[in-house]
């Protein structure tokens, strides 16, 4: 047990600092107050975030999928965390209720350019397909290194039903990791058979800032939490203590200036290191959202500095030098009438909240578009009604208007999607559409060595722990928030000598019915 002059700063608000302080508290017997969350932005949340613009629009930069067969720290966590929506309910058990009401199962997966929806009750393998499929199913991560999907997979597999869906479910590019696309297969290899229905995809009731974020933050302000927003932390000071890599103090600036906190050997400081959604834009319906770089955000500044001359602290260069290759665009459609939803879902079959993704397959932007179950947002009136969608390729002209998706503002971008749909524009009258641009946002499928990425605590490390998507966690998958919410727990159960158990990974490649499901899924 701590002592009562022990403090714990965790920099940056994201889930994977939240969670780190209710595992702290929950787990670690530590008292709120001792606990300090320092965020550079007005909000916390980081990724899962939604808001209610001024203009009574609304934005998202992106929701992570949930599931109920694996998750397992995720789920341990929510399970304690009390819903502010229905009162006597964890978070936890109002997901799943919601769930069980609002069954997925997409009956409009992938959309082909006659805007005719797909049989996707084949994979679309050919032999030679499924043996090159086999061979990075089985390769080891040694084997696999620092290669790419396309040094695994002929062209020909790119074109696949299979490669379509996969890819917009879980936002991979031919060019990522061959070592994060083999382990999404395999943590995932139960939802390989359902795949084209998306039937183990979970919701949340409303979007995940107001189901997730909320629900954290009034638990741990109630157990008195200390949270310092629109702080940036500048500098991370670190000294050699008997062979250690010790935080002795931090720089943090707010609206008052600068100011130095010190950090004792024995306190312990939680810094996620990278940001998925670092040096994020929005536009709107008249303005193409701006083009920045980690140069302007300097969010990655601090592990750059940090991991320079200390290999166990990473290599954050892999992650962050190829803009071209880790971005994409997301954007969000706020609707005065339910018009447009009407005519999705007798188009697809599926009422809102029950389709998951709609994917173009030959669009040039590879753009897919998900109907939520309405409302989106707590304090979303009853006559509006929220679209969400994304494109992997915004460097590709569009097919209906002749602009890459980076230099289009809202406006085009209902033309692009009304052409897809084959709609008139009129379908989009009094509709506003609020482009995002994340220029990392998938950096962490990018090609790395196994040292790129440091531990949760570095071997080096005294009192400093690593804690985001770039960070090594062996056989999870880094775009999801059980990535974010085991890194968190891996942390502190070491920094704090916490004699439980993390749980485990569930294997369900080791499944014979999931085996036995999966083969008969690739040979039809």
């Amino acid at each position: 047990m701590k002592t009562n002059n022990f403090k714990a700063y965790c920099l940056g608000g994201g889930l994977g600092s939240l969670s780190a302080a209710v595992f702290m508290i929950r787990d670690g017997g530590i008292p709120g107050h001792q606990i300090t969350v320092f965020e550079k932005l007005p909000t916390l949340g980081g990724c899962l975030d939604g808001a209610r613009l001024d203009d009574g629009s609304y934005s998202l930069r992106g929701g992570r999928m949930l599931t109920t067969d694996a998750y397992e720290c995720f789920w341990g966590l929510f399970k304690d965390i009390p819903s502010i929506n229905n009162k006597g309910m964890s978070v936890k058990d109002e997901t799943i209720a919601f769930n069980k009401k609002h069954i997925a199962h997409s009956q409009g997966r992938l959309v082909d350019k006659n805007c005719h929806i797909v049989d996707t009750s084949t994979m679309g393998f050919d032999m030679h397909d499924r043996l090159e499929f086999l061979k990075l199913l089985e390769a080891s991560e040694e084997k696999l290194g620092t290669s790419k999907i396309t040094d695994w997979l002929s062209p020909g597999f790119f074109n696949t039903n299979f490669w379509y869906m996969w890819q917009t479910t879980f936002a991979f590019e031919p060019w990522h990791s061959a070592v994060e696309f083999k382990r999404y297969l395999h943590r995932f290899m139960n939802e390989f058979p359902r795949i084209n229905t998306l039937g183990g995809v979970k919701r949340t009731i409303y979007n995940q800032y107001d189901s997730l974020v909320l629900p954290l933050i009034a638990w741990l302000k109630d157990k008195g939490v200390n949270f310092e927003l629109a702080t940036t932390v500048d500098d991370i000071i670190v000294e050699d203590i008997n062979g250690k890599v010790t935080v002795t103090s931090l720089t943090v600036i707010n609206k008052e200036g600068p100011k130095q906190v010190s950090v004792n050997p024995d306190d312990i400081v939680i810094f996620q290191n990278g940001s998925m959604v670092d040096a994020s834009s929005i536009g709107s319906m008249t303005q193409a959202p701006v083009k920045k770089t980690k140069l302007e955000s300097k969010g990655w500044t601090l592990w750059e500095k940090l991991a320079k001359g200390r290999p166990d602290f990473g290599n954050p260069a892999p992650f962050n030098s190829s803009i071209p290759e880790s971005f994409w665009e997301s954007f969000t459609v706020t609707f005065k009438s339910s018009e447009f939803f009407d005519k999705i879902e007798k188009m697809t079959g599926n009422e809102a909240g029950t389709g998951g993704l709609v994917t173009f397959k030959d669009s040039n932007w590879l753009m897919s578009v998900v109907l939520y179950n309405q409302p989106h947002f707590i304090d979303q009136p009853e006559d509006i009604y929220i679209l969400w969608g994304y494109a992997l390729h915004g460097n590709r002209v569009g097919d209906f208007i002749p602009k890459t998706m980076v230099e289009s503002n809202g406006q085009d971008i209902l033309k692009e999607l009304a052409g897809h749909f084959n709609f008139d524009d009129n379908v989009f009258e009094d509709a506003i559409c609020v482009p995002c641009r994340m220029p990392y946002i998938t950096s962490m499928f990018m090609p790395r060595a196994y040292n790129d990425r440091p531990k949760p605590v570095p071997e080096s490390s005294k009192n400093l722990a690593f804690v985001s998507q770039f960070v090594e966690l062996a056989d999870d998958v880094v775009f999801t928030v059980e990535y974010s919410v085991r890194a968190a727990q891996t942390a502190v159960y070491q920094l704090l000598n916490i004699d439980l158990e993390i749980p485990k990974i569930t294997k369900h490649d080791k499944s014979p019915k999931v085996l036995i499901d999966s083969f008969f899924k690739a040979i039809k």
